[in-house]
């Protein structure tokens, strides 16, 4: 396993990164506490969850996957062997079963984090993340920046940074970052830092895969000379990407076909441009989950792949993609795809 310093800090952390979504839904307790063994024993030292989990969130099992997470800190005694991330859930209509107070007002964000550490069972975050922005902005396959003018947003990113550090303070977080966040944002959130003296976001949780690079349209630059390293997610667009549901090897249980409503990579386009990069993979030896992993383990920017698995097949063939490294003609097959179909998921 390779691993990857967190942005300004002295934190390392593997390069794959166990998300951890599906415990609580498609993964029951034993499951999970299966997957973080394993990957634990795997050179994976960085979990990936947020208090809305598990996925698709409901009602029911809302909280569900941080309580899994907390039951196998307890049993297992590792939690020191763990960097764990977490985030708070920003403003929704349908979430009000999470909080009828959902945004990142002081208040909110204070009660949050102690819904979170009680779940985990733990006394600190290694690193605390805002799950989307406040503010109407182009996110969750939104392509086109919506019209705005009825946006009654108020720039309060100083009052957050400024909970964020007095969470760093107390001992509750070590270390904040940002998630589902464009250039403008995360740029502002830098300034706002800088200028008063306060502690800056050290990452960045956004979907990148060989469906969706538009990462690389303004945020990869903004990482690399701002040192906010990427943590990918969706790195297989919700299983597409493993070849399963092209070579007809999917079931009733694939993510795809239990929950149709996730429909962001759905279209034409992306089932052409998939078929096409597994032909790429197979033709050099590799599966099209390893090269795809593969592709954004290698990327400069990324500091973490945040894979999520249901079964330790799945779970094993991700990690050992950390032990690939792509020749120049299979990136150069890669891009040639781009060029032609270029980022079919938004």
């Amino acid at each position: 396993m390779k691993y990857n310093t967190l942005s300004s800090t002295d934190i390392k952390v593997s390069e794959i990164c166990l998300g951890t979504m599906t415990f609580g839904e498609q993964n029951s307790e034993s499951e999970g506490h299966s997957q973080m063994d394993f990957a634990l024993d795997a050179g994976v030292n960085f979990f990936d969850t947020a208090e809305l989990y598990a996925v698709p969130s409901t009602k029911e099992n809302n909280g569900k996957t941080e309580e899994i997470i907390g039951s196998w800190f307890a049993k297992s005694k590792k939690r020191a062997q763990v960097i764990l991330g977490t985030k708070v859930s920003g403003p929704s209509e349908n979430l009000t079963y999470i909080s009828n107070n959902l945004g990142y007002s002081k208040e909110r964000i204070m009660e949050a984090v102690e819904g979170s550490l009680k779940r985990l069972q733990t006394d600190y975050i290694d690193l605390y993340q805002l799950h989307w922005p406040e503010r109407k902005t182009n996110m969750f396959g939104q392509r086109g920046f919506p019209n705005a003018t009825n946006d009654s947003w108020n720039d309060n990113f100083l009052n957050v940074i400024e909970t964020m550090n007095l969470l760093i303070k107390e001992g509750k977080i070590r270390h904040w970052g940002l998630s589902n966040e464009t250039s403008w944002g995360t740029m502002h959130v830098l300034h706002t830092a800088e200028k008063n003296g306060l502690k800056k976001p050290i990452s960045i949780q956004n979907p990148y895969s060989l469906l969706n690079r538009t990462y690389e349209m303004g945020m990869a630059e903004v990482s690399m000379r701002e040192n906010i390293g990427l943590l990918a997610y969706s790195p297989l667009g919700f299983g597409l990407l493993s070849g399963k549901y092209h070579k007809g090897t999917d079931d009733e249980t694939s993510r795809r076909n239990k929950f149709k409503e996730m429909s962001r990579y759905d279209s034409e386009q992306c089932y052409a441009a998939t078929a096409q990069y597994m032909k790429i993979a197979e033709e050099n030896g590799l599966s099209l989950t390893q090269m795809a992993l593969a592709f954004i383990n290698n990327r400069d920017f990324t500091t973490s792949n945040i894979i999520g698995a249901t079964n330790l097949d799945q779970l094993k063939e991700n990690i050992e993609s950390s032990s690939i490294v792509l020749s120049k003609d299979i990136i150069s097959s890669i891009n040639k795809v781009h060029e032609n179909i270029p980022n079919p998921a938004p």
